[in-house]
């Protein structure tokens, strides 16, 4: 510890996190702050060119809700989210994003992101809400446009890249800023801000995942989001919700590659090995799941679900017919040579759609000698992840915007700034913000803006500058390199520095939070089954992971990084396991199945589930916060 250098970094707005919404932040907040001579800082863990969720590119955007090309209203949108979130959503949250998403897309478009257009000129829908694009370098684009707007703060703008955050600083009832330690110097971070935003990401890995060995990285959502979000909003104190709405997309095996285009664009059909169409021949199963399971489109965990008891039936492995979807699209050209011109067309378009976003499926595809055109390729559940900005809710608990509300939403959706978690000064976006499904990546980017903006308007009426207890500090400091101290403490007492009672690898302890939540908190060992006695065993083990935490050895610094990213996505990990418990139903089938209770229960349980965690008494909370919509039921 003594060889790491303090660097503290005083700031008034404190953005934290490199992908989308912390990219639209920065823009917005590059603008807003220039008008108040104010200072912002962002701190990223990676390169914000290639970080977050939209790393590796993109294919499709997939919130646009098309104000003026289409006619719609956000009032559209919400109704869609609620619907696929079976109830369960912030619909002034939702809204919010809807009336703005259109805007952030335009920004993309004039910064150069290539738009698929009709020979109209106009956009190229995948679906009724998505766009197709030429995404490969999307984010890259996104992250220039931040790096310039935070160019025009000159000395008021900066960022910190390769420096990960791993602790809140509080002064009271307020955030204070953050600390953290370089990935690639020995130094330690100290940002003293009047106000935060995370934009962390997500969580993976919290659950085994299906791949193993060399393939032990694949997953579908990015392997270094690790629950940061999660566990800085809850060392806060701030409060969380939908910790149980994990999200678990079915995508091509094995390669996790996306298959919205096949069923969007291609209109290709899924089947099991038998040939049967699951989505047909058990649509009666929908009843079960009413209203919900009634509305179009069908929500995401309800079709995960009829796939699921298909293959439990015996009749997988299931199938994405794409040989049909391209030989229906190609016969529908009448002329032979036109045809094999569409055919040729149709196969660029399959390869691309993975070449974008997911170009470890294209390389399966080729090393399995599998031709689109001429084969089906196999479709799978993946492993849980956690995710509000997908087809999953988790995250903050969060002030939504004061002209959606009404006289009874008013007391309990909005406390003061839009955005804004329960601990003052500190906001939430992307994917750490709860119970605001289907924003994406263009929405999260949206409502990175819109938090900037609130965010600033907060620092403005709160100018003074919190405390920071140097005390404090010095003692975080020691917790976080402490990793470090104990491997050069005991490494050399054993053959293997692998192996020591002294201390645990972050690889080891990654292990087993994962084989725990796997096996009692519902993973793909077990169907995504669990119960209350499972549940309760999990959160028995995840006590004695948590006192094993205090021994993790860290070699250098990657390793040391690895140690805390554990540590978050135990947190992420605690926070599902009880909330799993405390909501004694199951409500989305196809992401989690309670056994012992095991229907939906609308009059005791249309309601978000909510839990925080205290930082003096050290104690959990798990509470239920009551649904207001704002949006009328379908028209």
């Amino acid at each position: 510890m003594a060889d790491f250098e303090t660097v503290e970094v005083t700031t008034d707005l404190l953005i934290i996190g490199g992908g989308m919404a912390a990219c639209g932040a920065a823009v917005e907040a590059a603008h807003w702050a220039k008008k108040h001579n104010l200072k912002v800082t962002v701190v990223d863990k990676a390169s914000m060119d290639r970080s977050g969720a939209v790393a590796m590119g993109l294919s499709a955007l997939n919130q646009y809700v098309g104000m003026k090309a289409k006619g719609r209203s956000p009032e559209d949108y919400v109704r869609y989210v609620r619907n696929d979130l079976m109830g369960i959503t912030r619909d002034d949250l939702v809204y919010d994003i809807g009336r703005h998403v259109d805007g952030s897309v335009h920004l993309f478009e004039k910064w150069g992101l290539p738009i698929w257009k009709d020979a109209e000129g106009n956009y190229v829908f995948e679906g009724p809400w998505q766009l197709m694009i030429n995404g490969e370098s999307y984010k890259v684009i996104v992250a220039e446009a931040a790096k310039n707007a935070m160019a025009t703060l000159g000395d008021n703008g900066s960022i910190y890249e390769r420096v990960f955050i791993t602790e809140p600083l509080i002064d009271g009832d307020r955030v204070a800023g953050a600390v953290g330690f370089s990935v690639r110097e020995n130094k330690f971070y100290v940002f003293k801000a009047k106000a935060v935003i995370a934009a962390m990401g997500g969580a993976v890995h919290v659950f085994k995942p299906r791949s193993t060995g060399e393939g032990l990285g694949r997953s579908w959502y990015p392997p270094f989001n690790t629950g940061s979000s999660t566990y800085f909003v809850l060392r806060a104190g701030g409060e969380m919700t939908c910790q149980e709405v994990r999200f678990i997309p079915v995508r091509f095996k094995d390669a996790y590659g996306p298959v919205g285009a096949w069923f969007l664009l291609f209109k290709s059909r899924a089947t099991t090995a038998l040939g049967g169409e699951y989505m047909v021949e058990r649509r009666p199963e929908l009843d079960n799941w009413a209203p919900y399971g009634l509305v179009k489109p069908i929500p995401a965990n309800l079709r995960n679900y009829l796939m699921m008891l298909d293959t439990q039936e015996g009749k997988g492995p299931a199938y994405m017919r794409t040989e049909e979807a391209i030989a229906k699209i190609v016969d529908s050209v009448p002329d032979e040579k036109e045809r094999k011109k569409k055919l040729k067309e149709v196969e660029s378009e399959a390869w691309e759609d993975f070449l974008d976003m997911t170009i470890s499926q294209a390389l399966l595809w080729a090393g399995s000698n599998i031709a689109p055109e001429e084969k089906p390729s196999e479709i799978q559940a993946c492993e849980p992840y956690f995710i509000g900005s997908h087809s999953g809710a988790s995250g903050a608990w969060i002030s939504g915007p004061e002209d959606l509300q009404n006289e009874k939403s008013k007391a309990s959706y909005f406390w003061g700034y839009n955005g804004m978690c329960t601990v003052k000064g500190l906001f939430a976006a992307g994917d750490a913000s709860g119970a605001s499904s289907h924003k994406f990546s263009d929405g999260s980017h949206a409502e990175g803006r819109i938090r900037a903006k609130a965010a600033l308007a907060y620092i403005v009426d709160n100018s003074a500058q919190p405390k920071v207890d140097s005390a404090q500090v010095e003692e975080l400091k020691k917790q976080i390199l402490k990793p470090l101290d104990l491997f050069q403490q005991y490494s050399g007492q054993t053959d293997s520095p692998d192996v020591n009672e002294n201390y645990i690898k972050p690889r080891q302890f990654m292990f087993r939070l994962q084989k725990l939540m796997d096996e009692y908190a519902g993973g793909a060992a077990t169907q995504f089954s669990t119960n209350k006695y499972y549940l309760e065993i999990g959160l028995d083990l995840l006590a004695f992971l948590k006192e094993d935490a205090e021994k993790l050895g860290a070699e250098d610094l990657n390793e040391l990084m690895r140690c805390w990213e554990n540590i978050h996505r135990m947190w992420q990990a605690e926070a599902h396991v009880r909330t799993v418990l405390f909501r004694e139903e199951t409500r989305w089938p196809g992401y989690y199945y309670r056994s012992d209770t095991p229907k939906m229960d609308d009059d005791n349980w249309k309601c978000f589930v909510n839990c925080k965690w205290d930082p003096k008494t050290e104690k959990w909370d798990v509470l239920k916060r009551e649904i207001f919509p704002l949006v009328s039921e379908n028209k």
